[in-house]
């Protein structure tokens, strides 16, 4: 199904402005719907002066009419011309008389959407963006609730102000949404002085959960907040704003064990304050576990930060002991093993300096390829890394294997190809696609001696990080001239799993 973005451009009289408005607006679309006991659909103008619809939401708290998505469809005869009405007007208008949609009487409100130009200007679009219409089932009349009440007039002031492009608020800060609270999760209205005038049942149990005993109705809400964080140190800077009214953010109240968040949204008419709602949700139980996380992810962290520096403490060891030894052949297997610590050293240490599992495995070799001067330095050689391609991001079950097979292919061709040389090429080429990662280990010296692989504790272990652990291949050939080239072809099987 085509996005939002996608349909409205589509109709090519909009611009990315007005795109953007969209956006905001549709992101509280569930709570239109329902605050208003109401299926709502998004109709923007096309090209053929007719509709299409871009969004649709159905109430949480009713009965939906429409069981079928409208979006992408074009507007239906018998809502088209109060949709009309209300575009060309800029105004809201309600239908006469009830209408009907399949055997259901229903009544309408087309509301047009106009956009603010500006989040401390008065300037707003000079025609209408969209078109809202709201589509209220009657077939299920009854005396509504006071909480019912209520939503229904928060509704129609909130589509007052989207007519008059006072919602959505510029000025609210875009944080993360999980967690916001919902109309059903707890529903205060406040008057123009932070007074509560209505709190639905779940809002007054949430209040109690955190230590406050009596009716919230007729009570400031800032006073009862300060009375309950009485005596804490740390309190959100926001939090005045938010149970006032005054400003569209979000904070946390904690007391007794217990987050609440709550959400503001200030009510105006004609630009002026005139009350506001205030949504709120109990989310101790999600605090916690996004606590248990974060505490976890540290863990985790620390874990591979401790294992790096265990790995860089046991190669420093082997390289003090190959120092101090005087067999040329016991200097050479500590100084191997030196280098293989150091290169599982490299993939701790970048997943050290993250929460992912997974690691940009080029910027890994290009810690990996540094270990070729420290080689090349000791058989007296000059050699030129080149890398040609890309790895990609891995996750560290390839990653640590990969990165020591490397470090020994590339260390070997410095060693025993290049050794000697004043003008040495050592060449990886990294070709990724969606199910294979293939590499290839070039050098430009003596090739294989006799044509065939070596049969070394290096080869060795190359072959088993490849084969057994990868369930990769590998091939050793001597190129046509001179030099080596190792090809490498990995499975990215765990990667697709």
């Amino acid at each position: 199904m085509s996005t939002l973005s996608d349909l409205v451009l589509a109709q090519r009289r909009s611009t990315e402005a007005d795109v953007e408005w969209l956006h905001l607006l549709v992101g509280d679309w569930q709570l239109l719907a329902d605050l208003a006991f109401a299926d709502i659909v998004l109709w923007v103008p096309t090209d053929d002066d007719d509709f299409v619809a871009v969004a649709h939401a159905r109430p949480s708290s009713s009965a939906t009419l429409f069981y079928r998505d409208f979006v992408g469809q074009p507007i239906k005869p018998e809502w088209r011309a109060q949709v009309t009405e209300a575009y060309e007007t800029a105004r809201i208008v309600d239908s006469a008389a009830p209408t009907w949609y399949e055997e259901t009487p229903t009544r309408m409100r087309a509301v047009p959407v106009i956009r603010r130009l500006s989040p401390s200007g008065s300037a707003v679009s000079e025609v209408p963006l969209a078109v809202i219409t709201r589509h209220t089932n009657l077939s299920e009349a009854r005396t509504p609730s006071r909480q019912e009440l209520t939503s229904n007039d928060c509704a129609n002031d909130l589509f007052a102000m989207i007519a008059a492009g006072d919602f959505p608020d510029l000025g609210a800060p875009s944080g993360p949404r999980r967690g916001a609270p919902r109309a059903s999760d707890g529903l205060i209205r406040l008057d123009v002085d932070g007074v509560v005038t209505f709190a639905s049942p779940n809002a007054l149990s949430a209040f109690n959960r955190i230590g406050f005993a009596g009716e919230l109705e007729g009570e400031s809400l800032a006073e009862v907040t300060t009375q309950l964080l009485h005596g804490r140190s740390v309190v959100d800077e926001s939090l005045p704003l938010v149970v006032t009214g005054r400003a569209p953010w979000r904070t946390d109240i904690e007391a007794r064990g217990v987050t609440i968040t709550l959400r503001a949204i200030p009510l105006r008419t004609r630009g002026e304050r005139v009350g506001a709602i205030l949504l709120c949700r109990d989310v101790s139980e999600m605090r916690h576990q996004e606590q248990e996380l974060i505490t976890k992810d540290a863990t985790i962290r620390e874990i591979h930060h401790r294992v790096k520096n265990n790995l860089q403490t046991v190669a420093s060891l082997l390289r003090i002991q190959a120092r101090r030894t005087h067999s040329d052949v016991a200097r050479d297997a500590l100084t191997q093993a030196m280098r293989r610590v150091a290169a599982i050293a490299v993939v701790h240490d970048t997943l050290s300096e993250g929460l992912s599992q997974n690691v940009d495995f080029d910027a890994v070799f290009d810690r990996v390829l540094l270990l070729i001067a420290e080689v090349a330095s000791t058989h007296s050689t000059m050699v030129r890394p080149r890398l040609k391609g890309s790895f990609g991001v891995l996750p560290s079950a390839y990653a640590t294997p990969l990165a020591l097979a490397l470090t020994e292919l590339v260390t070997n061709a410095v060693e025993h190809g290049l050794a000697g040389r004043t003008d040495g090429v050592v060449e990886i080429v990294a070709k990724r696609t969606d199910h294979t990662l293939s590499v290839k280990v070039r050098d430009n010296g003596v090739g294989l001696a006799e044509g065939k692989v070596g049969s070394g504790l290096g080869t060795q272990i190359v072959r088993t990080l490849i084969q057994g652990e990868l369930g990769g291949a590998i091939d050793w050939h001597t190129l046509v001239g001179s030099g080596t080239e190792v090809t490498i072809d990995v499975p990215l099987t765990w990667m697709n799993a």
